[in-house]
């Protein structure tokens, strides 16, 4: 049984997604059912802006798809694309500018929303993300904008005899609201997700933006033109398709991008690619260790992969998985402080040169708590990766019950990893005999599900893992 909860890992999650619907209830409820007249034009131009936001994300995501063979971006591009011509309808039937009364701005108004949220949902679909389907998706992204034109020419023509569907309110349009909204819940929760473990700002936007497009769907399936609450929705819109598309726009410009629409990014992309969702500082500490033993910097990011591998398995949540990233590339820092001549000694050390060694845990937290920044959780990871549960290991003697999970998680990968990886002194043991050694002190030194996690990783995951750590090394090659 996993120790944490299928429950409780998704609470910070859904407090994301929460906070950031406050803005839109609060906005929704204040405006409501009030009468609200404005001048057709208005109508015209806020639409207007949220369609240009839509036009400019879709050419910039579908350009980049097909430059780079992305068809995420592709799927992206196709929901801004479809959104975009919705409000460009939307907009040209407003009532008094171009047609009378109709109920044209009505149906393109209610489905612009779901239907782009469908689309962009898809973006994180491994079905249907497969690379040689990309010219296809193209065309068929270009043929539903030629069609949408088409329609909505034929559609213009006769739009004083279309009755308004769905009527505010109604059966309908709350029907038309929940499928809607679902897509975009999904988007939400994805990109609350990816914050949570990036804890980048241009994520948290998005998260925002997707919360604030359902309150603006709400607001227009609910209210009518001349009630203030579907002009607060059209203030959602405009601000909800601005704080998705432009960062995620944004985000395809770099090499390492989140995708905070797409999701899927797990806690070993930030190993992986640590100075993009780390920090520059973090890099710089691990090409100092790697400068100093390219030996050590190595096993760092095995371990810090291995370690938010067996606490993925584990449940642990987004920003716990996070610190234990952190913890996992910043081990063994405190060995900067130790002499080159003991960290490369190929035989036996003395028990001077073993008490120099064995110092390393406490002069890297006190290294880490002297730059600042570090939570206590990374610094308890740093000091205390030696402890064991008896409270036998090192440097404070620490017993089970002072040990956090993380601890214990990040305790068993450095372990397996200095048995499987080959040491100045001697050559790597097989992994089962690794594993042997960890199952016969189960229970003493080490965590009995971190190990049981462990073994079904090294079973099931290696190869993958091992590609992932060898992709990794060869994108942070350090000269010494």
């Amino acid at each position: 049984m996993r120790r944490v909860s299928q429950i409780r890992p998704r609470l910070p999650v859904g407090v994301v997604v929460l906070l950031g619907a406050l803005i839109p209830t609060v906005l929704i409820a204040a405006t409501g059912a009030r009468m609200f007249m404005v001048a057709p034009w208005l109508h015209i131009a806020v639409v207007g802006v949220a369609g240009s936001l839509a036009v400019a994300a879709s050419v910039t995501m579908s350009v980049v798809a097909m430059r780079r063979s992305d068809v995420q971006a592709l799927w992206l591009g196709m929901g801004f694309s479809t959104m975009a011509m919705l409000l460009v309808i939307h907009a040209l039937a407003t009532p008094g500018v171009i047609l009378p009364m109709n109920g044209l701005v009505q149906i393109a108004g209610a489905l612009n929303l779901p239907v782009g949220g469908v689309l962009l949902a898809a973006s994180g679909v491994s079905a249907l993300r497969r690379p040689r389907r990309i010219k296809l998706l193209l065309g068929l992204q270009l043929a539903v904008v030629g069609e949408l034109a088409l329609v909505a020419g034929l559609i213009i023509v006769t739009a004083p005899t279309i009755p308004v569907v769905p009527s505010p309110s109604g059966l309908a349009a709350n029907l038309i609201f929940a499928l809607g909204a679902a897509p975009l819940a999904l988007l939400a929760w994805r990109a609350a997700r990816t914050y949570l473990l990036t804890r980048r700002r241009a994520d948290l936007i998005v998260a925002n933006g997707v919360v604030w497009l359902i309150g603006a769907q709400f607001g227009l399936l609910h209210f009518s033109m001349m009630q203030a609450g579907f002009w607060a929705a059209h203030i959602l819109e405009v601000g909800g398709i601005g704080m998705v598309a432009v960062p995620a726009a944004l985000d395809l410009r770099h090499a390492v991008g989140s995708r905070p629409l797409a999701g899927g990014l797990r806690a070993s992309d930030l190993v992986e690619h640590e100075e993009a969702f780390l920090g520059g500082r973090v890099r710089a500490i691990l090409v100092r260790l790697g400068e100093k033993d390219p030996s050590t910097e190595g096993h760092t990011r095995r371990v810090a992969l291995l370690a938010v591998t067996i606490g993925e398995r584990l449940g642990l949540p987004e920003g716990r998985l996070r610190q234990l990233a952190l913890g996992g590339l910043l081990h063994d820092v405190g060995k900067l402080s130790v002499p080159n001549a003991i960290l490369n000694k190929p035989g036996r050390l003395t028990d001077e040169e073993f008490a120099e060694i064995r110092r390393h845990p406490g002069a890297g937290r006190q290294l880490l708590s002297e730059l600042g920044g570090y939570t206590s959780l990374v610094l308890d990871l740093v000091e205390s990766h030696h402890e064991r549960l008896d409270g036998g290991g090192y440097p404070n003697h620490v017993a089970a019950g002072d040990l956090d999970l993380a601890v214990r998680i990040l305790t068993v990968a450095d372990v397996f990893d200095a048995l499987t990886a080959d040491r100045v002194y001697r050559e790597a043991w097989p992994a089962e005999r690794a594993l042997a050694l960890l199952d016969d002190e189960t229970g003493l030194a080490f965590d009995p599900e971190c190990v049981a996690a462990l073994r079904e990783i090294v079973t099931v995951e290696q190869p993958a893992l091992a590609r992932t750590v060898a992709r990794a090394a060869a994108g942070h090659v350090v000269a010494v």
